[in-house]
């Protein structure tokens, strides 16, 4: 995998900044913290900004999918769901 977070999938230039605001650099880190994690860092950090499509993206993003494929029982899992809206 790139040494740059631009370069995963679903992932961009934009995304790539708001995880830096968040403490999260390069794409180990994010796999060290996971998607949960991440999203809910991203969602205290920009609150409305940030919609449950990124914690689909970085979901994505580490299991190299593209975020629309992630499976839908995955998606709507409650446990899944409640641990990325905190």
């Amino acid at each position: 995998m790139s040494g740059r977070i631009r370069d995963m999938r679903n992932l961009g230039p934009a995304t790539e900044r708001m995880l830096a605001e968040v403490d999260i650099c390069s794409p180990e880190d994010l796999r060290q913290l996971g998607a949960v994690a991440a999203y809910r860092r991203l969602k205290f950090r920009f609150g409305r900004g940030v919609s449950l499509n990124a914690l689909y993206a970085v979901e994505g993003a580490l299991s190299d999918r593209d975020w629309r494929e992630i499976d839908r029982g995955l998606k709507e899992r409650a446990d899944w769901k409640q641990e990325g809206s905190r």
